[in-house]
């Protein structure tokens, strides 16, 4: 009988929910057509496909003629920021994705955080020059879920944008938000966030893999990365990812509906969670925002153990974290995110990252407390170390 598997990695892959998949199917079978072709069924298919950009454009508050359709964030984010020169801004905490980016080739600044990885508007203020071009902000952290005051950032970029046309200087500044992490569990809405740019990826609410979005405020300036037969208005060129893009709007479709209630039922596991680690290994950290913090992100650290150790040990019982996010853990690297918080370095060793989903129950929640409290003694008797 194959060992039951207690999984709390929702920030790195969530299983595709059945209502998506069950809506994808018929678009890798009859109909399959390339809706770029002339013929009835592809103009039919197109339609569909048109239309499923309009429902998730509705839920962002913008239309699907600004929704540039792409094979997820990394390439959203690239297409946002490949296109601008000049200087670049962006934060010590943000995905390797975004910063790798940004440095590309172009001057650059990452502005701190503080030690709950949360970035000070006016730090963002001091940072913009008189050649910088383009803002880049996380709405939330991919590993200890600090939630970004980005419509404070909005007001502060569409200030010195306006500043800068008074004066009849004619450099670009925009302001994109990768908000990934946090799609599905936190407003999206582009008027309300303020923002230029905006990168979804359908991965992290329970659509398909290799499906994602760049939303382009109407007058912004996008330089295409792919460029051919001329589809996505010329931005994203390549025959349409249907199927992925039907799943995209199911799941969004689902997560409007289940938004509100989701995170609240998610944030009181999570609390239980957390307290219940804390209540019997006083010593463990706990990261990030306390009130400014995703529902679902529990970022845990015991100084001194090795967490690497604690990860194998807990699949050992079945229950599946990470010691950061995926892209961080693959490198090989300490993560920048904790670094960049001020963590030293035997807490940032000692750090895993639990996140939740819409299939964590309270049953689960109590089990992986339990193994992650008997790792946590185990080590510290093997080690010495005290927790």
């Amino acid at each position: 009988m194959a060992q039951r598997v207690y999984y709390f990695d929702y920030a790195a892959a969530t299983p595709i929910d059945r209502r998506v998949l069950a809506v994808m199917e018929p678009y890798f079978s009859e109909k399959f057509y390339n809706p770029s072709s002339p013929y009835a069924q592809a103009v039919e298919v197109r339609r569909e496909y048109e239309s499923a950009k309009q429902q998730i454009a509705r839920s962002i508050g913008a239309t699907a003629d600004e929704l540039v359709m792409t094979a997820g964030a990394t390439e959203s984010i690239n297409l946002a920021i490949g296109g601008y020169g000049g200087h670049k801004v962006t934060t010590t905490i943000d995905h390797a994705s975004v910063k790798r980016a940004v440095s590309g080739g172009s001057d650059y600044t990452h502005v701190q955080v503080d030690e709950r990885g949360r970035v000070d508007p006016e730090q963002v203020r001091a940072a913009i020059r008189p050649d910088t071009q383009l803002v880049s902000i996380a709405l939330a952290n991919h590993e200890i879920g600090t939630i970004q005051p980005v419509r404070e950032i909005g007001r502060i970029v569409n200030d010195m944008r306006q500043q800068r046309k008074s004066n009849g200087d004619l450099t670009p500044l925009v302001l994109h938000c990768d908000a990934s992490q946090g799609f599905g569990l936190l407003d999206m809405h582009v008027g309300r966030l303020g923002i230029d740019l905006l990168t979804l990826n359908a991965a992290k609410i329970y659509g398909p893999k290799q499906v994602g979005l760049l939303w382009v405020r109407p007058g912004v300036q996008v330089t295409p990365t792919l460029v051919g037969g001329g589809q996505e208005s010329g931005l994203r060129s390549g025959t349409e990812n249907v199927a992925g893009v039907i799943g995209f709007a199911e799941a969004v479709r689902i997560a409007d509906k289940k938004r509100h209630i989701e995170s609240k039922e998610i944030g009181a596991l999570r609390d239980t969670l957390e307290l219940a680690i804390l209540a019997e290994l006083p010593n463990a950290v706990v990261s990030g925002h306390r009130k400014y913090r995703l529902a679902n992100f529990c970022h845990v650290s015991f100084p001194s153990i090795d967490a690497e150790r604690l990860v194998f040990m807990l699949e050992r019982d079945g229950v599946m974290v990470a010691t950061g996010s995926a892209c961080a853990a693959n490198s090989g690297t300490r993560s920048e995110v904790l670094t960049g918080i001020g963590l030293d370095d035997e807490t940032a060793d000692g750090s895993i990252r639990l996140t939740l989903g819409r299939d964590t129950t309270k049953e689960e929640v109590l089990y992986a407390v339990e193994r992650i409290i008997v790792a946590v003694r185990a080590e510290s008797q093997r080690t010495g170390v005290r927790v």
